[in-house]
């Protein structure tokens, strides 16, 4: 039975204490003593990250840059959109999205849109991707970094870099959120 009623208010949990159980530049393991929301207690084990951004560059005519290379947590090479991680250095998501597509494909752009936000594997981690549309663009050089010499980029037709995301060729999530709002948004 489904109750249309108004859903009581949520009783939150409640952290009592926070242990750092490993740390490195991306992101930091954490083991949480807390107070579940029936009152019991219990341990809480999770991944604490700064967030990526993902970024649909799209032409004027059309066409959307998408990076292919090998994924090392995934040990294959993937279709994605232009994407990397929030770093300390940047003011805020439209910042890092601004960069990574420099950096990945050397495409700088006019015009932002922010897509949304996807929450990414709630009960494992705090990751959140943030989803930019960018026009106005204009090419110039990428910078990769070493991890990413295989990276490649394709100007692809957004119903191509689309088809991607519906036959399950890009796995990526940001990326198939990214393409589909564009698409819910009737910009692409």
């Amino acid at each position: 039975m489904i109750d249309d009623g108004p859903d009581p208010p949520p009783r939150p949990w409640s952290r009592l204490r926070s242990t750092s159980v490993f740390s490195s530049p991306w992101f930091d393991v954490r083991n949480d003593a807390a107070v579940r929301p029936d009152g019991s207690t219990g341990r809480y084990d999770h991944v604490v990250s700064s967030g990526s951004v993902t970024v649909v560059a799209l032409a004027e005519d059309g066409r959307v840059a998408v990076t292919r290379q090998w994924i090392y947590t995934h040990g294959e090479t993937q279709w994605r959109l232009p994407a990397g991680r929030i770093d300390s250095a940047d003011s805020n998501p439209r910042a890092a999205a601004a960069r990574e597509l420099r950096e990945e494909t050397g495409i700088s752009a006019t015009s932002w849109r922010h897509l949304g936000t996807v929450n990414c594997a709630d009960s494992f981690t705090n990751h959140r991707d943030h989803a930019f549309l960018a026009t106005e663009l204009d090419q110039g050089a990428a910078r990769l970094e070493p991890g990413e010499a295989d990276l490649r980029v394709y100007l692809l037709p957004f119903e191509e870099a689309l088809s991607l995301v519906t036959d399950g060729l890009m796995p990526h999530a940001g990326s198939s959120f990214a393409l589909l709002m564009v698409r819910a948004l009737g910009v692409g």
